[in-house]
């Protein structure tokens, strides 16, 4: 049995403070799930900014939304909630199983509201 798989039978949740399109498409994410145990992660405009700027993987949903006439905050938030969804998706099953809830994907908050 690995530490995390311990950690994570102790009762301890393993979370990660960082999302990228490529931690979800490539299966990285799904691998430390299923591997390591984690059960959540967190993010923020910060860490959403950086994936964005530093990765082409983002490029064509950018192109996309901004021919449907998206632009700034609201296109931002678009691609941020694209992710989360989906990471939130690939902890359904964890959320299901688990005996109380050890498991959430957050995600950027918007001072305005």
């Amino acid at each position: 049995m690995n530490a995390t798989r311990t950690l994570h039978d102790l009762g301890q949740s393993l979370w990660l403070d960082n999302i990228t399109r490529s931690l979800l498409r490539t299966g990285v994410l799904r691998r430390y799930i299923d591997e390591l145990s984690v059960t959540g992660l967190t993010s923020n405009p910060t860490i959403f900014d950086h994936a964005i700027k530093n990765s082409k993987d983002y490029d064509d949903a950018i192109k996309r939304k901004l021919a449907q006439g998206q632009s700034g905050e609201k296109l931002f938030f678009e691609l941020a909630l694209e992710d989360l969804t989906e990471a939130a998706d690939l902890f359904r099953p964890v959320y299901r199983r688990s005996p109380r809830p050890r498991t959430c994907t957050r995600g950027p908050n918007d001072p305005i509201y």
